[in-house]
């Protein structure tokens, strides 16, 4: 077995170990979610934790975990009789993103329970993780049905499996601990709020700090064993302290000012539900205990606010995560004051946060290391409002201007790729899935995961005298069985192709453009698409944003679109289409969808326009998706947007037509093959 790193030689990131110290102390906290870059001991430190959680003790053979003083009634391994148990200990189980939905919940034989009547059970991830820890690392990546189950089972502390109406159900009461980095997109909303308390971290820009991470891993790597005996002595005095924590727990006294100060931040940063307000009470009670105290304090809810309520304050996906210090110290000064004065002001450096100390070792400076840098969200870079609102002349060669501000999003109309996909689960485009609706069967390739119990009786019936059925069972044989195919959504490459020239340059028109390209953004978010950006505008076209999962990554690179030139349609269409070649090679079940924001002018080079009709027509060649967002404004319209999208084989819409809302109809089809489909 590998020896963990030591959790105790972790250097720095404080805001990390306590968010899972914590959690340690009071699972009821709801476990955390860590989010920063690639490389700053994310994982390490939620592994190195298992060694500190106590041991549990579990009835003896019982492959759930069963708590012998109050064993579960409905264990599939039961009825369970009251006695000593053994003890063994807490686990940490890791969920890999790829994983099936058989792997999570576990696996029914569905030939044993058919003809047999035989719940013959095999445990998933879920049952391994009672009274442990599931971790999930890039838990932003984790497929949307794996979530699903992943919720289900948080909120009910259970976990079903139900094929065609044979059931199992067994105790699934875990910490959730998850790791992302930001970058590769974002979690959906009813998952992030699963996680009681998040935390970000980042590389220490400090040498010293540098140098004795890398220190201690360079002799971790030469000898785990060694480094491991050489913390031996701080890993059990946190041991020590966590158990001493817990039994303190439960003669914290949570006061009523204490009570009206968390309710009046919650109120104050405008969090939804009452989720936050529960977290923050088990949070300030954990930090007491951790700090060795039997009452509450000012200081311990402040920092139970900035642990639990970042992540619930974001309003859309492109809001910046984080918490205004300066509100939440008025907040709690406000609430202190209706209480009658109270605590005195929060001091962000008192004795509530207990942060671990490193304790002595070996290769410890004897100094206090501090938290990761603040790097905060990235603000929009500063815009002059004055400025011409008049476009530059057609064809003309503009300077670039300074970028605009995105009008406000709405709510765009569905546009999806025609046809029966195979890729990743989403919800875009139509496609063959293992969930959705049956649309017919087949014969298993591998594993059976959802049965067609019709087809499977049609296909047994005609071989039941053969076998020598004598009683009222059915005898099925494996050859029998029969897999439901089902139809979905999946989610898509949405590769946006936007116009940055001088003919888009007019202050209100780009906003407007801006706008409608980030509500499409937000749109293949909630559709959990892929995006990618290509620009072009006075010589060339460029890749702004490779295909990513990150959608507020593409979100901030069209914030900071500069614009202004000549506009060179074919290369941006040409671009596109080399992303897309490579992109097939990548993924080639995921399918693309094109979307051209233009107002359809080509300026620059030897017949313009007649170049980008050509680039359009080799993109519909390899029958690529294609939408062409027109933004042509005025009362003499040219129409060029409209045969720009004929020549890519695809449709046109106008900005106003793409509101979801708007008077201009129902939903547009993308294709004429769609159309027909």
């Amino acid at each position: 077995m590998n020896t963990p790193y030591p959790f105790t030689a972790i250097v720095g990131q404080d805001d990390l170990r306590l968010g899972l110290l914590l959690n340690a102390v009071s699972p009821a906290v709801g476990g955390v979610l860590v989010r920063g870059e690639k490389g700053t001991a994310k994982s390490t430190a939620v592994r190195a934790l298992a060694a500190l959680m106590p041991e549990v003790t579990v009835v003896a053979g019982c492959r759930f975990s069963c708590d012998p003083g109050a064993p579960d009634p409905a264990c599939p391994d039961g009825p369970h009789g009251t006695g000593t148990g053994v003890s063994r200990p807490a686990r940490t189980v890791e969920l890999p993103v790829g994983a099936s939905e058989d792997r999570l919940v576990g696996a029914l034989d569905i030939e044993r329970a058919l003809s047999e009547g035989v719940k013959a059970f095999e445990p998933g991830l879920l049952a391994d993780a009672h009274r442990g820890i599931l971790y999930v690392d890039e838990v932003n990546l984790l497929h949307d049905h794996l979530v699903d189950l992943l919720l289900d089972a948080a909120a009910m502390g259970a976990s079903y499996v139900e094929r065609e109406g044979v059931s199992v159900r067994h105790a699934a009461r875990f910490l959730l601990v998850g790791t992302m980095n930001p970058e590769e997109g974002e979690l959906r909303p009813q998952l992030l709020d699963r996680f009681g308390l998040t935390v970000e971290v980042a590389a220490s820009r400090d040498t010293d700090l540098r140098v004795e991470v890398v220190r201690r891993r360079l002799a971790y790597d030469d000898d785990p064993a060694a480094f491991a005996a050489r913390w031996a002595d701080e890993e059990a005095s946190l041991r020590e302290r966590i158990a001493a924590a817990r039994a303190l727990l439960p003669r914290v006294v949570l006061g009523d000012g204490v009570l009206r100060q968390i309710a009046a931040t919650c109120a104050a940063f405008e969090v939804d539900g009452m989720r936050a307000d529960i977290v923050m009470a088990r949070t300030a009670t954990a930090l007491a205990a951790w700090a060795g105290r039997e009452e509450v304090v000012a200081d311990d809810v402040r920092q139970a606010a900035l642990l639990a309520l970042p992540h619930r304050r974001r309003r859309n996906p492109f809001d910046a995560p984080g918490l205004d210090e300066d509100k939440l110290d008025e907040a709690l000064q406000d609430a202190a004051d209706e209480n009658g004065g109270g605590d005195d002001d929060p001091d962000p450096d008192g004795p509530g946060g207990g942060v671990p100390p490193q304790g002595g070792g070996p290769d410890d400076g004897g100094a206090d290391t501090p938290g990761p840098d603040d790097g905060g969200g990235t603000d929009t870079p500063g815009r002059d409002d004055a400025g011409s609102g008049d476009a530059p002349a057609p064809g003309g060669g503009a300077g670039e201007q300074q970028p605009v501000r995105a009008g406000e999003p709405f709510r765009t109309k569905m546009l999806s790729v025609p046809g029966l996909g195979e890729g990743a689960a989403g919800r875009r485009s139509r496609a063959r899935t293992e969930h959705g609706r049956t649309t017919g069967s087949r014969r298993p390739e591998g594993a059976l995961t959802k049965l067609h119990l019709a087809a499977t009786v049609q296909a047994a019936a005609p071989h039941q005298r053969a076998r020598g059925r004598s009683g009222r069972g059915l005898v099925v044989r494996r050859d029998d069985l029969r897999q439901a195919t089902r139809e979905g959504r999946e989610g898509n490459l949405v590769l946006f192709v936007v116009d940055a020239s001088g003919s888009m340059a007019a202050r209100q028109r780009m906003a407007a453009v801006k706008g409608a390209v980030m509500s499409l953004l937000l749109d293949a978010y909630q559709r959990r698409d892929k995006v990618g950006l290509v620009t072009f505008r006075g010589k060339d076209a460029e890749v702004a944003l490779p295909p990513t999962s990150s959608v507020d990554a593409a979100a901030a690179r069209l914030e900071s679109l500069p614009t202004g030139g000549r506009t060179p349609l074919a290369a941006g269409l040409l671009r596109a289409h080399d992303v897309l070649r490579v992109e097939r090679l990548r993924d080639p079940s995921r399918r693309p969808l094109l979307v051209v924001v233009t107002d359809g002018r080509a300026t620059g080079g030897v017949d313009p326009v007649a170049l980008a009709a050509r680039a359009g027509r080799l993109h519909a060649s390899e029958g690529t998706a294609s939408v062409v967002v027109d933004c042509e404004s005025g009362f003499v319209r040219l129409g060029l947007a409209a045969q720009l999208a004929r020549d890519l084989g695809g449709s046109a819409v106008t900005l106003d037509e793409l509101r979801a809302d708007s008077i201009a109809g129902l939903v547009k089809d993308i294709t004429a093959a769609g159309r027909a489909a």
